[in-house]
């Protein structure tokens, strides 16, 4: 039930990768940067850094060094730190040298790349910190931006979570929609392991009768679906190990440890990737 870490590390592969900086940066600079241009000699080189504005976890260093080195190879990109590390407001988290213009011209674009993924593993490590000591583990989810779902789903693991599954095609997740449509719990699963008897299960459930039917029909997975954290230990009480839990809506850094505590083997949390705040990250460039 959770992505491998070759499909998610695969995101920074060159080609898988290209071919969303080519689509930035045909956004951003289009035919030409026209205000460096006009005011930067072709020949000028210039010495860079890039500074974090804000306390986080930085993640998409190598997104960033890969949109200067397309903007211009003879761009150097020294990094300070590493994806996962925790950075302080203030801290060189790069240094750059090289062409001015293609500094500029890929200044923006890399910036973006970093300070949101950053922003996702910075979000991230702020759950994992809260359900620190526990038995259960922070997933992320489908709840990405189209297109970016691979390099989100790196960030959330660069900030500590499990990664949940890439997509509909590779894991079975029986959701309320599918109940309803199928008639319930028990046809729902039926059809389910006579298509994909090898697969492992997780049905969600939102309340006790549905938890009930899918423990009789011996779900091997059960995603308690908007349940309030004393909810959860009155499920608990009835699971009794009979399957592994996931916890999901309703869960905020202040709750998550609350849930954890309750019994919960997985949290997993949309806000890591549909909600993040951006981590501040600039650019300043000097002449040489």
């Amino acid at each position: 039930m959770t992505a491998t870490a070759d499909r998610v590390t695969d995101a920074l592969a060159p080609e898988h990768l290209d071919q969303l900086i080519e689509a930035a940066l045909a956004e951003d600079v289009g035919a030409a940067d026209i205000t460096t241009d006009a005011m930067i000699a072709p020949e000028m080189t210039c010495r860079g850094k890039i500074v974090c504005k804000q306390d986080g976890v930085v993640a998409g260093l190598p997104v960033a060094q890969r949109v200067f080195q397309m903007v211009d190879d003879r761009i150097q990109f020294d990094a300070k730190c590493r994806d996962g590390e925790k950075v302080q407001e203030d801290q060189i988290v790069v240094r750059l040298s090289g062409p001015a213009r293609g500094m500029l011209r890929a200044e923006r674009v890399a910036l973006n790349f970093l300070q949101h993924l950053s922003g996702i593993s910075t979000l991230t490590s702020r759950y994992v910190k809260a359900v620190e000591g526990t038995k259960c583990a922070i997933l992320d989810t489908r709840k990405t931006t189209p297109g970016l779902r691979s390099l989100e789903k790196y960030a959330t693991r660069t900030g500590g979570a499990v990664n949940h599954r890439m997509g509909l095609y590779d894991a079975v997740l029986v959701k309320d929609t599918h109940l309803a449509l199928a008639g319930g719990v028990t046809p729902a699963l039926r059809a389910v392991r006579r298509a994909h008897p090898e697969a492992p299960i997780n049905v969600e459930v939102s309340n006790l009768q549905e938890l009930e039917q899918a423990l009789t029909d011996k779900a091997p997975r059960v995603l308690l679906d908007n349940f309030a954290p004393g909810q959860v230990r009155e499920a608990m009480q009835i699971i009794r190990g009979r399957a592994r839990v996931e916890i999901s809506g309703g869960v905020l850094l202040t709750n998550a440890r609350a849930y954890a505590l309750a019994g919960a083997d997985y949290i997993s949390v949309g806000a890591l990737t549909h909600s993040a705040v951006a981590l501040d990250f600039s650019m300043k460039v000097t002449r040489y």
